[in-house]
């Protein structure tokens, strides 16, 4: 029994329409082998709502284009790369904070993972732009010998960068996974007041406890900010010699820990230690004890002294705790 002449035209009108989008996506047309409409970027953890980019949203927004230098395996790299500042895209999505706790940004932090699940640590006050503002970007193109163009498949379609760092570990290739944290201590502060010691714990293989003596018989640094200087020992030295236990099998694996500053007040802020190592941020933080030659007045026998932020936020005053911690996977 045949079909009516109508029927077998609406039949065929219909495959063909079916047909088309195969046949325009066979056709290409773009330069970067599709990813405008498909999600590059995953956005996620303590965040307003976890989102999605795509490579067309994350060039719509604000960009700029910065010169990085930083040493490899292959010998000292420079880039002209241009993208969308980290800072901003984090405040886009919405960094969750408390209201009622002080600068709790500061206890927060953000891991960058690649496809191969290599991943990096940044501390959201080395990113503010009211503290360290090292200018982190997301990054989508690069410029050689004058001509700008999308990352090639080794870094992109998308690259974090990390402005200042010696080495180019936190130069996270082919990122796809951005995750916000929020530093979980395990400390109990004592209400406030002045402090006499502090303890040193977490992913360490020698805890310790520190007080007046102990810091002292260290070897002494000074750093001198606005009209102050301060006297004390290095963060990352003191740290380091604790002995922070990385997993020898993950490539680069320190660079997934923080440490947790505490005072006695219960504020708390977040360093990665990236920031610290000599081998990458190379900041020359310190835990001070002495002011101008004296005692410090009112924070306590030591605070913490972060000389490249624009802000004192992250000087944690009347010290009780510093945690090492490795981000979880």
């Amino acid at each position: 029994m045949g079909f009516p002449r109508n029927v077998k035209r609406l039949a065929a009108l219909l495959c063909s329409l079916a047909l088309l989008p195969i046949a325009a996506t066979s056709c290409g047309g773009g330069d970067d082998n599709g990813t405008s409409s498909q999600t590059v970027l995953s956005v996620s953890g303590d965040v307003t709502a976890s989102t999605n980019f795509t490579l067309a949203q994350v060039q719509a927004l604000p960009a700029s284009t910065q010169t990085v230098s930083f040493g490899s395996g292959t010998g000292q790299q420079i880039h002209v790369y241009t993208g969308a500042s980290l800072w901003t895209l984090l405040n886009q999505v919405g960094i969750v904070t408390n209201p009622a706790v002080h600068n709790d940004v500061l206890a927060k932090y953000v891991v960058a993972t690649g496809s191969d699940n290599y991943r990096a640590l940044f501390a959201m006050g080395e990113l503010s732009p009211d503290f360290g503002n090292r200018g982190n970007q997301v990054v989508y193109a690069e410029t050689v010998n004058g001509v700008s163009a999308a990352l090639t498949s080794t870094d992109g379609p998308l690259r974090v960068t990390a402005p200042g760092d010696v080495k180019g570990g936190r130069y996270v290739s082919n990122l796809v996974k951005l995750q916000v944290g929020t530093a979980v201590s395990q400390v109990t502060a004592s209400g406030g007041g002045a402090t006499t010691q502090f303890q040193l714990s977490g992913a360490v293989a020698h805890p310790a406890t520190f007080d007046m003596a102990a810091l002292q018989a260290l070897p002494a640094v000074t750093r001198t900010i606005g009209a102050n200087t301060y006297t004390g020992v290095s963060l990352w030295n003191l740290i380091d010699a604790a002995g922070v236990q990385t997993s020898a099998t993950a490539k680069n694996d320190l660079l997934g820990f923080y440490v947790i500053a505490t005072g006695s007040d219960g504020y708390r802020v977040v360093i990665s230690l990236a920031e610290l190592s000599p081998d990458f941020g190379n900041q020359p933080d310190i835990v001070a004890y002495a002011m101008n030659g004296a005692a410090l007045p009112g924070t306590g026998f030591a605070r913490l002294v972060i000389p490249a932020d624009s802000k004192a936020g992250r000087y944690v005053s009347n010290l009780v705790a510093l945690e090492v911690v490795s981000a979880p996977r």
